[in-house]
């Protein structure tokens, strides 16, 4: 199997809409392979753990970026952040009001150990559209990560510092550069006050909004909670392959934006290997449709988006992916959703749509009506 499909099995973990990526060729990484410059390398995987707890946020944000624009709003607000994969990720929700507006909003950061850096994803709850990550990782006391972004039509960098993070009132700044690096135009500030060094359900649900519903946005309040889950996976999808191979494990999904969104976790183990992933479902409320992305414990990349949404009780999300050097339909779907089961199903197409291969099948059975990971 090459790479591509590697990562698209990986992308289907539970039918609970546990969604996940699979594993990159968890059998061929040997960690005692590693370099002796590897082992010596800084391990960040904590670097981040400051930040579990409440928070309270002060918030300044320039109006008019690289326009000259001088002009600041504030808000204030209240952050929460929990633990995801032992600390080898975490989320963040952010919420905050001001004489500008409202903000609601999440972090998912996911740390890749073999390259010993972080990925910052940010969405907002508007569209619910994750922004392309920041990368990057502390040194010294300071956090710095980078990525890519338009603005007005033009490229340009983006910069995330962290600082004082050993104290309870840690800093952040964003800044734009659109001459290559060479200066930086700060235009976002966030001071936090620590309110509490615990992210249980309670505190995080008490601390943000209690927004409307929408039409389509509980389409997913089945998943919450625990789940064991049996996978089985085509080897060899589009090859006529009819060799399967399969997993037991567990899903464990949690609550955001008061069900506009959610953060699944599962580990599952069989002949193939172990995998391990979660998947961050994100509800997007002009279009009415869910967009679904997927990390795995190896790399901790997110996934391009499958988009969709629930009909008569069937769910179904489509996106385009290359297989094999060529341009396929990736169709997932969820069926036979009851309060203690369901079912899940990920299938190619190399012909436009017309037939379909399946060759992911989960069957879940809930354990627990809660999400009580430990948070």
């Amino acid at each position: 199997m090459n790479m591509l499909e590697c990562i698209r099995f990986y992308l289907l973990l539970c039918c609970i809409a546990v969604f996940f990526q699979p594993l990159h060729g968890a059998a061929q990484e040997n960690p005692g392979t590693s370099s002796a410059g590897q082992r010596l390398e800084h391990d960040g995987q904590h670097d981040f753990d400051f930040e579990y707890g409440v928070w309270k946020i002060h918030l300044k944000r320039r109006l008019h970026p690289l326009t000259g624009s001088t002009t600041w709003v504030e808000f204030d607000g209240t952050s929460v952040t929990r633990k995801v994969w032992e600390g080898r990720s975490q989320l963040e929700e952010f919420e905050t009001d001001g004489g500008a507006g409202h903000i609601e909003g999440l972090t998912l950061r996911t740390y890749n150990p073999q390259t010993h850096q972080w990925s910052l994803y940010w969405a907002n709850s508007k569209d619910g559209t994750v922004v392309p990550p920041q990368v990057g990782q502390f040194k010294n006391g300071l956090g710095e990560f980078y990525g890519q972004d338009t603005l007005n039509g033009k490229l340009i960098y983006i910069r995330f510092v962290w600082s004082k993070t050993d104290t309870n009132m840690p800093h952040f700044e964003q800044s734009f550069s659109e001459d290559g690096g060479k200066t930086w135009e700060v235009n976002w500030i966030t001071d936090q006050t620590r309110v509490s060094d615990r992210s249980g359900k309670a505190e995080v649900e008490g601390s943000l909004h209690n927004a409307a519903q929408r039409d389509g946005q509980h389409g997913f309040d089945f998943s919450y909670g625990t789940w064991k889950t049996h996978i089985k996976r085509l080897q060899h999808p589009l090859a006529g392959s009819t060799t399967w191979v399969e997993y037991q494990g567990t899903s464990v999904v949690r609550k955001i934006w008061n069900g506009r969104a959610s953060l699944g976790e599962t580990e599952a183990d069989g002949p193939a290997g172990h995998l391990e992933a979660l998947s961050l479902r994100l509800y997007n409320p002009e279009a009415r449709q869910w967009n679904l992305t997927y990390a795995n414990g190896q790399s901790g990349t997110l996934s391009v988006a499958s988009s969709g949404e629930f009909n008569n009780g069937r769910d179904e999300f489509y996106d385009t992916e290359p297989v094999n050097g060529r341009s396929i339909l990736v169709r997932q779907a969820w069926s036979d959703i009851t309060s203690s089961s369901c079912h899940f199903e990920q299938a190619f197409s190399e012909d436009g749509g017309k037939t379909w291969e399946v060759n992911w099948i989960a069957t879940d059975t809930r354990v627990n009506d809660e999400s009580d990971k430990t948070k």
